[in-house]
């Protein structure tokens, strides 16, 4: 079989086709960020106190010390209480008189009760939000968390689902198609009438955003060069979704009503329908599955737009298909071989280290010191240097030891934050930001190892089955942010103490730095465990498998005499 990249070269690496996909496909991650954490200003809960209703017959003054005072449990000083009130009965039985300056009233025998007439909301910061429309606070608070674990539910679901379909069906038509479903319920979302509806909506809405992103990801991956393909799994989909991030705190400062805010992240994505005529599908894909014509009238086209001659022919009919048809793969491949089952147990475990650490930071946000869009802004921003420094590393480093990295970073700067004293705010931020910088790097590094690890016939399915098992650490990490509730300093203990457990096991990964793209099965890179001494092969393999194993036998010796 003739390397597929090897019978492309004639398109060049840097031409107008490649930069087409390259920037058209990174657009896509703008409304990813827009939609994957407007909960973080949709969902917020302001200040907030029990209201005391207009019949309840008591003077101002009486009014305004109705709410008991408690510690709050993060600064340390006296707050109104957020969920309980002095019964108004009781209140009642003191004089106007007793309410004066210089007079202590003693109200410490005073029974309490909940905030049985609802609650007040401080406005300042938001028209509304889920939690103010429905309540969800005090008793009801756990439904917040809930909201955003739900979302990650439907993430995991659509991982499972599309990464299949788009291995069988092909990478562009689930692009867009799931893009349709995410804005579809996207705008539905905006007239939810109750909680539970806007989580049934939001569920679908999560089902459409992963598999929108791991479509255009493996989709660019698998049609630009190697130059190129580092740059766009590292700064091109990264750069862009940070784009959008950075975006995101400054539409919700204009637009304060959640509904409004919902509209006006969703709409943008209707500037994404007249890319289908722009973006190809794969011609990878479209060899493996036999599609042989279909291919070559993509690089033919590319060829015109690039002002390139192309070879008369570009691919053998009787060998040019990556795998046979009639040996259909499907995840169930991802555990019958013992190289590809280590690789994915670990490679799955890092995904769900690395979403707790990065969407537990992410959503934190408003629960930081100081002004929450700025807080989200700065979040946004100290991704931008490290995506650049990602680049890096996948250009010219290994690709295991970094992961090992960035993870054991992460969580050695989680676990100093909670020896930060109380009163050194600034300092803790500090370090919560060098932790967001290094999981932010080992968010994109596993993307892209990922894919380079997995052939093309089982790319998308093991990208589709990484992601979904990592959504199980996006599911739990609003609960950590809720820990706060019981110690400040928990959720840092267990997030630091699962990121550094995770980046050890990184090390046994196998590297796939230099190493060529792999097609099939035959081709994948052995786990260096300390059972496995030699490349481990499937003992059912092709013909076309086998001279492709002989062929990557040769290249993989060559590259590492180079480096």
């Amino acid at each position: 079989m003739r390397d597929y990249e090897a019978a492309t070269a004639f398109l060049g690496e840097w031409g107008p086709f490649q930069l087409q996909v390259f920037f058209l496909l990174s657009l896509f991650a703008i409304n990813h960020a827009f939609l994957g954490l407007q909960v973080v200003f949709v969902g917020d809960i302001p200040p907030h106190r029990c209201l005391v209703p207009v019949h309840a017959n008591l003077s101002a003054a009486w009014r305004n010390v109705s709410i008991p005072l408690e510690v709050d449990s993060h600064s340390g000083a006296l707050v109104p209480s957020k969920c309980s009130r002095y019964k108004l009965h009781a209140l009642q039985s003191f004089s106007v008189k007793d309410l004066v300056p210089g007079v202590d009233v003693n109200l410490s025998n005073v029974q309490r009760e909940g905030c049985l007439d609802g609650w007040e909301y401080d406005n300042s910061t938001y028209t509304s939000t889920i939690a103010t429309e429905w309540d969800l606070v005090c008793d009801d608070s756990w439904k917040v968390p809930l909201t955003s674990s739900v979302f990650f539910c439907g993430v995991l679901l659509g991982s499972f689902i599309t990464g299949q379909l788009s291995d069988r069906f092909g990478r562009k038509v689930v692009l867009f198609v799931s893009t349709g479903v995410q804005l579809t319920f996207a705008f539905i979302q905006v007239f939810s009438p109750s909680w539970a509806v806007f989580c049934a909506l939001h569920f679908a809405v999560g089902g459409g955003h992963v598999s929108k992103y791991m479509a255009a990801f493996v989709l660019g991956t698998e049609i630009l060069t190697p130059p190129l393909r580092t740059g766009f799994s590292t700064l091109g989909m990264n750069l862009s979704f940070v784009l959008g991030y950075m975006l995101l705190p400054l539409v919700a400062f204009f637009i304060r009503d959640w509904r409004m805010l919902q509209l006006g992240l969703a709409l943008p994505g209707l500037l994404y329908v007249p890319l289908w005529w722009c973006i190809p599908e794969s011609p990878r894909w479209l060899l493996s599955q036999g599609r042989v014509k279909e291919a070559e009238a993509i690089l033919r086209r590319a060829a015109q737009k690039n002002k390139v001659k192309d070879p008369e022919v570009i691919f053998n009919p009787a060998q040019s298909t990556l795998q046979s048809k009639k040996e259909a793969h499907n995840i169930c491949d991802l555990l019958r071989y013992r190289n590809i089952r280590w690789m994915s147990v670990i490679l799955c475990l890092a995904w769900i280290a690395v979403n707790i650490g990065y969407l537990a930071l992410s959503l934190n946000t408003s629960n930081l010191h100081g002004n929450g869009y700025l807080n989200c802004f700065l979040s946004a921003v100290v991704e931008v240097p490290a995506y650049i420094f990602s680049w890096i590393i996948f250009r010219w480093w290994s690709r295991r030891l970094p992961m090992f990295t960035t993870l054991f970073l992460g969580g050695v700067v989680l676990l100093f934050i909670q020896l930060t004293p109380a009163n050194l705010n600034g300092l803790a931020i500090a370090l919560e930001m060098m932790g967001k910088f290094a999981l932010t790097i080992a968010y994109a590094i596993v993307y892209a190892y990922t894919v380079e690890l997995y052939p093309t016939v089982l790319r998308n399915t093991a990208l589709g089955v990484c992601s979904m098992v990592g959504r199980l650490g996006a599911i739990t990490a609003p609960y950590f942010i809720y820990l706060r509730s019981y110690s400040a300093s928990l959720p840092y203990i267990v997030m630091g103490s699962v990121l550094l457990v995770t980046g050890l096991l990184c090390l046994l990964l196998p590297e796939s730095h230099g190493m060529p793209l792999p097609d099939t099965i035959a081709q994948m890179h052995p786990f260096p465990g300390c059972c496995q001494k030699r490349r481990y092969i499937p003992t059912e393999t092709t013909g076309d498998e086998k001279t492709a194993e002989s062929k990557f036998s040769q290249v993989v010796p060559q590259i590492k005499e180079q480096d």
